[in-house]
């Protein structure tokens, strides 16, 4: 027997990838499956890929009003914004919980009413085992925010730069591809096939996206704490992000490609890169790339896994850096998994992997 552990939200894409990483994992079993509307239905129903799974496929979805939540040990709350506020008010303080939504990323109250409806509803713990220090704390935590895909990738790429002073947080441009289902399971014109196929757009753009905020927090915090390991707390400095998202013609994954000033001219690629490696030392699911071969999301399609390569553009004085992961993997549900193997004690790695799935 493994620890126990609820879903709600089980219906959407980040719910279901959740609930087919946890079919496969040795320390966590699936007591309760829950969602909203499709309360009644089976999990094989919805997601006809776990159908021929009994102990997964055959669970029945409940509201998540339903669910004994302090039966189990952990939730994971994979809800849209607003909601898990809520859900999270009425389950036990003994039962940890990993959000998979928005509600508990911002420290900022009017950086939470810039983008989002409804109250502010505080911040949690940031589930982003990777950042300097943010280990330590979500093993401790009994409430863990994982940040959202975009900010996942993006965060990977301008953190480790940032910390060390090599790039300037406050000129940061972000231009991010990601797959259809990032934009979730609800019928949407223009999420159609013929919409999407053969077509490329931008959407949000203009600073309006919602996970610019958190990766405006994160590059602040960083810098502010300055190298990894140095815990001498400075003034948190100017941090600007534009940030353009763009929907790409494919089901998963997300190509982040990020610039920033360089905080000087002498900045060259290998000190670039040298601060990622760095950074990312003895990390299990970040892989920096060969010099010349750049990220690509097949390779990291079905995975929790991080491609990441960086260049300093002399002319431009500037640092270029891409990261590729799955947005329904490392940009959710695999890094919620991640997550909860900390917050429950369990190895950080079990149930995942950093291998993608090709061709």
């Amino acid at each position: 027997m493994g620890a126990r552990v609820a879903v709600a939200g089980a219906s959407g894409y980040a719910g279901g990838e959740l609930l087919r990483l946890l079919a496969g994992h040795p320390g966590l079993d699936i007591a309760a499956v829950a969602a909203g509307a499709s309360a009644g239905k089976t999990v094989g129903e919805l997601h006809p890929h776990l159908a021929g799974l009994p102990a997964v496929g055959e669970l029945t979805l409940q509201t998540p009003d339903r669910v004994e939540f302090a039966a189990c040990d952990l939730a994971f709350l994979a809800l849209p914004a607003g909601q898990s506020a809520a859900v999270a008010s009425a389950i036990p303080g003994s039962v940890k919980i990993v959000d998979l939504g928005p509600d508990f990323r911002l420290a900022d109250p009017s950086a939470w009413e810039r983008h989002y409806p409804g109250t502010h509803a505080g911040r949690w713990v940031t589930g982003l085992p990777e950042l300097p220090g943010a280990r330590p704390a979500i093993r401790t935590a009994s409430r863990v925010a994982a940040p959202g895909c975009y900010a996942t990738a993006a965060m990977l790429a301008l953190v480790p730069l940032a910390a060390a002073g090599l790039t300037d947080p406050a000129d940061v441009v972000v231009v991010a591809a990601s797959g259809t289902s990032g934009a979730g399971r609800s019928l949407r014109t223009d999420l159609l096939g013929s919409e999407v196929m053969g077509s490329a757009s931008a959407y949000a753009a203009g600073g309006v996206h919602r996970h610019t905020p958190e990766i405006e927090q994160a590059l602040a915090e960083a810098t502010a704490r300055g190298q990894a390991g140095d815990v001498d707390v400075q003034p948190v400095p100017a941090v600007r992000v534009s940030f353009t998202p763009v929907l790409a013609p494919m089901s998963r994954g997300i190509l982040a490609t990020c610039t920033a000033k360089l905080t000087s001219p002498a900045v060259t690629t290998g000190e670039l890169r040298q601060a990622i490696a760095d950074s990312y030392r003895g990390e299990p699911f970040i892989t920096l790339l060969p010099v010349g071969s750049w990220p690509a999301t097949a390779s990291v399609s079905g995975s929790n896994g991080v491609h990441i390569q960086a260049a300093a553009d002399e002319r431009a004085g500037r640092a270029v850096i891409v990261v590729a992961i799955d947005n329904l993997g490392k940009g959710a549900a695999g890094q919620a998994i991640q997550d909860a193997n900390l917050m429950l004690g369990l190895p950080e790695t079990a149930g995942l992997t950093a291998i993608g799935v090709a061709p």
